[in-house]
């Protein structure tokens, strides 16, 4: 009958306002969903270690490779001296960061961690915004639904090979690089 016919479309009416006013919520701004997904953190500073000048032969060993330079060190703060040089120590800012998450083995403390690097390097607008794909964003924040230490992983390989493509090699050339070669 018409009726109920009536009834049926006003239910359904009902219910897809229900459900579109859902989504709405996570269609807003990424920083809003993000909400959604992990709560608000408390921020802590870690205190830096004094690192050992290394000698001229070591140095030139990081030649070989930016993995050389990211596990020394002396070789890491000079590297991120380098790009803050160049305007860029969001990079390895967003890399240090994705290593320290990693080693979380709390969930409300690596839920706090990913919130940070999420709304620092990742979400579009955010104040050390890393330069990566919309694809790559859209992963990394579907990886934060179930928290891993991998769900950084794509984001910070990106980052890694730029890097590695980019800043690198102007790193080697760089007078702060070349000063280590003559002790």
């Amino acid at each position: 009958s018409n009726d109920d016919y009536y009834v049926c479309l006003c239910f359904i009416s009902s219910r897809a306002k229900e459900i579109k006013s859902k989504l709405g919520v996570l269609l807003q701004k990424p920083e809003n969903a993000i909400d959604l997904i992990i709560p608000y953190p408390e921020k802590t500073e870690k205190k830096p270690e004094k690192q050992q000048k290394p000698s001229c032969e070591e140095a030139s060993q990081w030649r070989e490779s930016l993995d050389r330079v990211l596990n020394n060190n002396y070789g890491l703060a000079t590297f991120r001296s380098f790009l803050q040089s160049e305007f860029s120590d969001e990079n390895i800012e967003f890399w240090m960061a994705c290593e320290d998450f990693k080693k979380i083995k709390n969930p409300v403390k690596m839920a706090a961690k990913a919130k940070i690097i999420y709304e620092d390097y990742i979400q579009s607008e955010g104040p050390k915004e890393v330069n990566i794909d919309h694809f790559t964003k859209d992963v990394t924040l579907r990886n934060l639904v179930h928290l891993t230490p991998e769900s950084f992983d794509l984001a910070q390989k990106r980052i890694y090979a730029l890097m590695e493509k980019d800043s690198f090699g102007r790193f080697l050339r760089s007078e702060q690089y070349q000063e280590l070669l003559v002790n």
